[in-house]
């Protein structure tokens, strides 16, 4: 997209777009700054997919159908596992690429759908750790499924700033350290699980206590209900450890 504008007196007298540019019309400084984020906003979603087909290996040829040669509106959103908010933008709010036999690091390069809702990646061979800053490029992803990979390393406390979250599933990875306490400031879970991991330490005092103990079973130590029981560094009371 080309956007010449030219200013006089301290106002716009003529701006002229190309054809293929965003189909709305934009009024002042304003209104210009803010069809380029939205413009801005479209290709990074296009990167963010294109980061997830170059950073994994894809033996199932799952990925076959995401040919980023079309580039025509809506383009991605005819690919195998996305969603978009309507056919004719590239505007992607789920993607889910369940079982796909996906090989490979976590693809960082998904922070650039930052519209996401939903992901969900489990039944892969995801490895490394979770990023970090991956609540802050996703803040209003609702589900997040990440479970049957190969993911190790902590759960980053920054998790809890998925303030609209509903569905977290880390279970059946290589997880390690304490699940962070800040998580029980997500008040919107209704779906959790860290299951089958080598977690330990106290399970946090989320607001929805409906989790079952099959939520947290299979980890190294974890302690859970009643949360007074849990060791600590001046207490040496009994620990209460879901079963492995």
């Amino acid at each position: 997209m080309y956007i010449r504008v030219y200013v006089k007196s301290s106002y716009i007298t003529k701006f002229t777009m190309e054809r293929n540019s965003i189909p709305s019309l934009c009024l002042g400084m304003l209104g210009i700054l803010a069809c380029l984020t939205i413009s801005n906003g479209l290709h990074s979603d296009i990167y963010c997919l294109r980061s997830i087909k170059e950073s994994l290996a894809d033996p199932g040829h799952v990925l076959s159908t995401w040919d980023f040669r079309n580039n025509t509106e809506g383009f991605i959103c005819r690919f195998v596992g996305v969603q978009c908010s309507n056919n004719q933008e590239n505007l992607v709010l789920a993607v889910s690429l369940r079982d796909a036999g996906l090989i490979g690091p976590f693809p960082i390069g998904i922070q650039n759908c930052t519209a996401m809702q939903d992901l969900d990646l489990s039944g892969n061979y995801l490895s490394g750790s979770i990023p970090s800053n991956l609540a802050y490029d996703l803040p209003y992803l609702v589900s997040l499924n990440l479970s049957n990979n190969n993911l190790s390393g902590p759960i980053p406390p920054s998790i809890a700033y998925f303030v609209f979250i509903n569905v977290l599933r880390l279970d059946n990875n290589q997880l390690t350290g304490r699940i962070p306490l800040e998580l029980s400031q997500l008040d919107h879970l209704v779906e959790f699980s860290v299951a089958n991991n080598r977690l330990l330490g106290p399970v946090p005092a989320f607001l929805n206590s409906n989790f079952s103990v099959e939520s947290y079973a299979n980890n190294l130590g974890l302690c859970v209900y009643p949360m007074s029981c849990c060791k600590n560094e001046d207490n040496e009371e009994d620990l209460f450890l879901v079963a492995s």
